[in-house]
């Protein structure tokens, strides 16, 4: 007798500034969306109350009772085996017990938890045609996650980190970084830090918001500084891409993400970076290309976490 066709899913996507979540079908359609702000606060159960209350709002039109199980992408660092995650960008969330808390939503059904930048190589992997043995997703927003698909299966390593491309150094003087490190790809490539490059240097805007998307409008229009921001950005993320893909002979990378959405500003000095930087034919091949999920890629991965045990 053949295996019977997974039914629906909840997934889940936490981030420094929205948790998301949706039920996704085996086909990959996306359903009962619902996104919410991510508290700011410094306690814990403010956070995990908004995201459980969040959680039962989409299982409800499930319905609950037709969804198979739970699966989690968040921000790292965490633990999928003990089901704990602590958010760089989560001040509140440190060992923050996340399954647990999320138990009572589908109770008696499994609940898996991967790195968001897992969930979206996965997502991207899986749903996006590709067929790479070495393939990399990057998640270029609050902050700088990634993801590894090695031969068609999502790779987290022995402490569920694995991929987590936003905290390779890749300037030896940079910046100090919130993980505790020091010129890490996310301190100087993501969409805060961007910002806060810019800001320092000079940069001021007549837009009613002071974020990536002023300053992306302020280079489009030649500002000097909101340029060489972005340059600044793509440098860094196009060298943590050189040095994963000479540890893991790339073919295929992915980016998405909030910053990934100004297009050229971003995606031509990543690739400049890699031909600066690579010396290496193997290095040198790497297909660099935008995310065509946009932000669906993090919720479906986090469904085929789920599919994947089904």
């Amino acid at each position: 007798m053949s295996n019977p066709v997974p039914g629906p899913v909840l997934a889940i996507d936490v981030g420094g500034t929205k948790l998301a979540a949706a039920v996704v079908t085996p086909d990959g359609t996306v359903r009962d969306r619902a996104v919410v702000p991510t508290p700011a606060t410094d306690d814990p159960e403010k956070v995990g109350g908004a995201l459980v209350a969040l959680a039962h709002q989409v299982a409800a039109a499930g319905p609950a009772s037709a969804l198979r199980g739970i699966g989690v992408g968040s921000a790292g660092p965490l633990d999928p085996y003990a089901g704990t995650v602590s958010p760089v960008n989560i001040v509140a969330w440190r060992g923050y017990r996340i399954l647990d808390a999320l138990r009572d939503v589908l109770p008696g059904r499994p609940a898996y938890l991967g790195g968001d930048g897992q969930c979206m190589a996965l997502g991207e992997y899986r749903w996006g045609g590709y067929t790479s043995a070495a393939f990399l997703g990057i998640v270029v927003s609050t902050g700088v996650g990634g993801g590894l698909v090695l031969d068609g299966k999502v790779y987290q390593g022995p402490t569920g980190n694995a991929g987590h491309i936003g905290h390779i150094p890749v300037s030896l003087d940079g910046p100090d970084c919130p993980c505790g490190g020091r010129g890490c790809v996310e301190v100087l490539g993501s969409g805060t830090s961007i910002v806060r490059w810019a800001r320092a240097n000079g940069w001021e805007t007549t837009h009613p918001t002071v974020d990536a998307i002023a300053l992306a409008a302020d280079a489009r229009a030649g500002h000097p500084i909101a340029l060489e921001a972005f340059n600044r950005s793509g440098h860094a993320v196009g060298a943590g891409i050189v040095a994963t893909a000479g540890l893991f002979d790339l073919d295929d990378v992915v980016i998405g993400g909030g910053v990934a959405n100004v297009g050229g500003l971003l995606f031509d000095p990543i690739r400049a970076a890699i031909s600066a930087l690579a010396g290496l034919d193997y290095i040198k091949r790497v297909r660099v290309h935008r995310s065509t999920l946009g932000g669906d890629a993090g919720l479906l991965g986090a469904a085929a976490l789920v599919m994947s045990h089904l």
